[in-house]
């Protein structure tokens, strides 16, 4: 699995550190959205797809099933 942030389409309505903490944050100076980490643990999955589905502004893409892949 991947996740990407769009912070032109950020709302900062905080539904993403709300649902994933570990890896969604708000920058202290306008208060959009930032990955705390690109790689994510499987237990993380269901809570990274929720923070996705509810963010008002859709600047969440969540791509894959699984973990992401690294190499070739």
């Amino acid at each position: 699995m991947q996740v990407s942030v769009d912070r032109d389409r950020c709302c900062s309505s905080g539904m993403c550190v709300s649902n994933a903490p570990a890896v969604f944050d708000q920058d202290d100076r306008d208060s959009l959205v930032m990955l705390r980490q690109t790689v994510l643990l499987p237990e993380q999955f269901a809570d990274v797809r929720l923070a996705a589905e509810l963010c008002p502004g859709r600047a969440i893409t969540v791509t894959g099933d699984g973990p992401a892949r690294t190499g070739a």
